[in-house]
């Protein structure tokens, strides 16, 4: 009954965890979920409004495809604005979420053989959207030494004829880590070089960003490349919106209206009302930002302190999102009091669960190991709570 596709792919480790960890709630167990990637913020009380106003308005039917015209404008301004990027609507499309903007983007454009350049670590769905579109993931290892990034050289060599696509992500998921202007430039030096390679940028964390970094995108460094290029967002982040189901991107007119057609067929447009609150959402105020920032930050400088006073942990300091991305190489090989070995991130990460009840997302999951991802986006308390019982479970290792 089912296709050999899905044979190629499997279940979303991230999604997978967090189910994991609420089924052991549920079942009356103490578990701390450190696996879900989204604020723990509630949506601003104007986006409500606004998505409480489109329905008192009777704004609940379809609308066109790849989204709301009004929307669109506010997303042309913003890449303006932000990003000092020059739109109009008909390079604009609006998605049920970034995740499917991407899907639908790779779908559009990739034909069997195609290959697609991922830098790992790398967020979850990329090389299984890239399967699933009958291309080939191409895993570029960027390791802790290159600060979790593709270098120029790196990407280079991983370039073929086949190339269709390379992926940034900046802010990354998994990592935190950002691409500098400087970071981009180099790269941009290598693609200038291969015409036939498109570049697909993952933005979703533009505005989670902390201390002195600066958020850049490729096409703010590199308008000449513009015509190859997919700059994707959305609102799930940095405006709480992770439920409302809104993500967007600008790109080339002909993959605008692949992507529109691949949509047509599939979901039609997003949710009508989430549109609205979206267009509210980079319409309105942002001051709720600065809170929020303040206490993802405290959050990440407790995280990584913890993390870096447990023998056996070694954790970096992140520049944006909310995940740190700490290597437990020190752990591998040490045996657990029942003395089950530990051989892998995973073998580590379902100890912590099953011993302490502390559920995140082991490093095979993001392509690269020894190394586990922690989402801070939960309380300072069960920040504490969740460290206490990973250095507990830690320090019984032998």
């Amino acid at each position: 009954m089912l296709a050999d596709r899905l044979s190629l792919i499997k279940p979303s480790p991230t999604v997978a965890v967090t189910a994991k960890a609420n089924e052991l709630k549920a079942a009356g167990h103490d578990v701390i979920g450190l696996g879900a990637g989204e604020p723990d913020f509630n949506t601003p009380e104007h986006i409500k409004q606004a998505a409480i106003k489109a329905m008192a308005d009777n704004k609940t039917r379809y609308t066109a495809v790849d989204g709301i015209a009004e929307l669109k404008q506010a997303i042309c301004d913003k890449f303006k604005k932000d990003n000092n990027i020059s739109c109009t609507p008909d390079m604009i499309t609006v998605g049920t979420g970034g995740k499917q903007v991407l899907y639908n983007a790779l779908m559009a454009s990739i034909n069997p053989g195609d290959e697609v350049i991922i830098p790992a670590p790398f967020w979850v769905s990329y090389p299984d959207m890239v399967l699933l579109a009958e291309g080939t993931p191409v895993i570029v290892e960027c390791g802790q030494n290159k600060n979790f990034k593709i270098t120029a050289d790196a990407l280079e060599n991983a370039i073929t004829d086949k190339t269709k696509w390379v992926i940034l992500n900046s802010p990354s998921n998994p990592t935190g880590v950002g691409y500098t202007k400087t970071d981009l430039e180099a790269l941009a030096e290598i693609l200038r070089k291969y015409p036939h390679v498109n570049i697909m940028t993952d933005d979703m964390y533009e505005y989670l960003v902390y201390d002195d970094f600066k958020f850049t995108t490729m096409v703010e460094i590199a308008p000449d490349l513009q015509d190859r290029t997919l700059t994707c967002n959305g609102v799930s982040k940095a405006y709480c919106m992770t439920g409302w189901r809104i993500g967007y991107a600008t790109g080339p007119k002909p993959l605008i209206k692949g992507i529109a057609k691949i949509q047509s067929q599939s979901t039609t447009n997003p949710n009508t009302i989430a549109q609205y609150a979206a267009l509210a959402a980079l319409n309105g105020p942002v001051d709720f930002l600065a809170d929020n920032n303040a206490a993802f930050v405290r959050r990440r400088n407790f995280v990584v302190s913890r993390l870096n006073s447990i023998d056996g942990l070694q954790c970096s300091m992140p520049d944006g999102a909310f995940y740190v991305y700490p290597s437990c190489a020190g752990v591998i090989g040490k045996k657990t009091p029942d003395g089950t070995l530990i051989e892998t991130d995973s073998d580590y990460v379902t100890y912590l669960l099953e011993a302490e009840g502390v559920a995140c997302v082991q490093g095979t999951a993001f392509g690269l190991s020894p190394y586990f991802r922690i989402s801070y986006a939960t309380s300072d308390t069960l920040l504490d709570d969740a460290l206490n019982r990973i250095e507990r479970a830690t320090i019984k290792l032998r």
